[in-house]
């Protein structure tokens, strides 16, 4: 081994390069995030010569022509006074490398004027040498980068093709965009303009102008805030019916700063698990507001990643703040459920209620008595046994079942149900335009969601069961799990190492064959035992629901659409598969080449 000798400057800075300037889109992220820091409102990047060529120009404070020289050198910054503000960065860059870095590896030129000055300042820099000139030009700064890498060819051979490279650097910008809505982004590559945002602040019309309204159209607001630890999160997630190949579209934030964060991802994964197909992910757009001192972002040089003090706590918290998204929060009438509510004439001696419904009739033009929703279906030539009064000391048994409905409420939204498609759709007339709901799926989310809210689940005793035959390692595991199928309503006896029996079955299966559910669950589980109760949980509520390809009456449809319109989670099943589709009334007329 040769003698130890100090490594000049220059190679010192190229080696500090190597983890910092990964590829021209890292140059983009280093300066773009200077920029914000530094108060721009207008930011402009333009990519020229095989994406070496990088001109990024903004309107913020500038640089101090004191401090010019020293900006350029290793580990200097304004973003840190104290030692101790490490521990409080409020800023997307702190570590003073950045410029040091690009300028062993491009040749670059800086223009830049504070608002006190009435001149500006020039700066060229390469091969880590540094010169000043006084120049005329705005206040803010412009960076001016030329052949990047020119000096490092090693570095040149693993660049990517220039389409390949700009697809990187318009990732970068599009994310800082979506972080910082109140700035106004301007992306050129070759002299077109790719990207372009208005800066208005409004959230919504950044997503609109980085992607499209289609995106837009599919989103749920996140917000919450929890006061006592000091955590904000707000920002939009996608109705787990809109989805995308790749978590390539999580756009997620940490104080405003892009992150790679194994938490968060875990917190979205676990609220879509059950919601979304097993490849296929949401698109995510969610900034996570936290006091400094509890999240560590100097963990890499990237500073993608960082560590909380308490992660279990930020799990937790982003975890239920999209779920409550994603919920079904608006307020639904649990008013009577019927097309026309008539009251007679009061007086001070007597109060008489009428409930007329007229269509759907229910089956055999029979009162039909919902309890479970509180509601009353009535034919209108049944109207008189239903008439009260408080006067009577003895209520007939049906004035005594009508008098569970509140009567002050107004009455329930009727769905224009127009039939069935092939017995297996339901086709709605709404307001937005043509909804088509598969029966089964719809049915499937609204017992999931019963059941996995229900303490005690109904059975139904099985006097005759034929013996189901499995094979000893499955009879093991059923019998190590017996507690988790009590939970869903179901009773097994172990007859012996390959023979059981069921002696209950939750009271929605009771017409289904014992043999069909047990090699569902077995099936669903597929050498997986992880989450044993969600997968029978999963395996019910798709054996309970509606069939595809059975015929329905409009009384039914109506029933199934009602109780799936309450769930929390209306988008697809536990499978992940989507319930709905709606074709917009303009897309109908559009395609019959309608105007109106």
């Amino acid at each position: 081994m040769g003698r130890i000798k100090q490594l000049s400057k220059h190679l010192i800075n190229q080696i500090a390069a190597g983890e910092v300037i990964e590829r021209p889109a890292s140059v983009v992220k280093e300066l773009t995030e200077n920029s914000v820091d530094a108060g721009a409102t207008k930011i402009s990047i333009e990519i020229n010569n095989e994406c070496r060529d990088i001109r990024i120009a903004d309107n913020g404070c500038g640089i101090h022509p004191d401090d010019i020289m020293l900006a350029f050198s290793k580990h200097a910054t304004s973003k840190l006074k104290e030692d101790e503000d490490l521990f409080d960065i409020k800023t997307l860059g702190f570590r003073g490398e950045a410029l040091a870095s690009i300028i062993s590896i491009a040749k670059l030129t800086c223009t830049t004027r504070t608002k006190d000055f009435d001149t500006g300042t020039k700066v060229k820099c390469e091969n880590s040498e540094v010169s000043q000139v006084e120049t005329g030009c705005a206040v803010g700064t412009i960076m001016d980068i030329k052949d990047l890498f020119y000096n490092v060819p090693v570095r040149l051979k693993f660049l990517k093709n220039q389409n390949t490279e700009f697809s990187y650097i318009q990732e970068i910008v599009q994310s800082i965009a979506l972080s910082h809505p109140d700035i106004s982004f301007e992306l050129k590559k070759f002299g077109k303009t790719v990207l372009k945002t208005t800066g208005h602040g409004n959230l919504t019309q950044c997503i609109k102008e980085v992607f499209s309204s289609d995106v837009t159209n599919n989103l749920k607001e996140v917000l919450k805030t929890d006061k006592l630890s000091g955590l904000k999160i707000y920002g939009f997630v996608s109705t787990p019916d809109y989805t995308r190949a790749s978590k390539k579209n999580y756009h997620l934030y940490i104080n405003s700063r892009t992150v790679k964060c194994p938490v968060f991802q875990k917190a979205i994964d676990m609220v879509y698990k059950h919601l979304t197909a097993g490849n296929k992910y949401p698109f995510i757009v969610l900034n996570l507001e936290i006091p400094p001192h509890d999240v560590d972002v100097n963990v890499h040089p990237t500073k993608k990643e960082v560590r909380y003090k308490n992660p279990n706590q930020i799990f937790n918290f982003i975890y239920s703040s999209i779920e409550a998204g994603l919920a079904n929060y608006k307020e639904k009438s649990q008013s009577v459920n019927f097309e026309n509510y008539h009251s007679s004439e009061t007086s001070n001696e007597t109060q008489a209620s009428v409930f007329e419904f007229k269509q759907p009739n229910p089956p055999e033009n029979e009162v039909y008595i919902d309890k479970e929703n509180d509601t009353i279906y009535v034919p209108v030539d049944k109207m008189k046994m239903f008439e009260y009064s408080p006067n009577k000391s003895e209520p007939e048994v049906h004035q005594k079942q009508i008098f569970t409905v509140q009567q002050d409420k107004e009455p329930a939204f009727q769905e224009n149900i127009i039939g069935q498609y092939h017995d297996t759709y339901i086709l709605i007339d709404t307001d937005e335009g043509l909804e088509i709901v598969d029966q089964h799926i719809a049915e499937e989310r609204y017992i999931y969601e019963k059941l996995s809210s229900e303490k005690d689940i109904v059975s139904q005793l099985l006097f005759i069961s034929d013996i189901v035959s499995l094979s000893a390692s499955e009879i093991e595991l059923i019998k190590d799990n017996l507690d988790k199928f009590e939970r869903f309503g179901y009773g097994i006896e172990i007859l012996d190492e390959t023979n059981l029996i069921f002696r209950k079955v939750p009271q929605l299966l009771s017409k289904v064959n014992p043999k069909d559910i047990i090699a569902d669950i077995l099936q669903n589980i597929e050498g997986d035992i992880n989450n044993l109760e969600e997968k029978i949980l999963i395996t019910t509520s798709c054996k309970a629901a509606v069939k595809a390809n059975t015929k329905l009456s409009i009384w039914q449809m109506q029933d199934i659409i009602k109780k799936w319109r309450t769930t929390k989670m209306p988008y697809t099943c536990p499978h992940g598969r989507p319930i709905s589709k709606i074709i917009p009334h303009k897309e109908l007329a559009g395609f019959f080449q309608r105007n109106k």
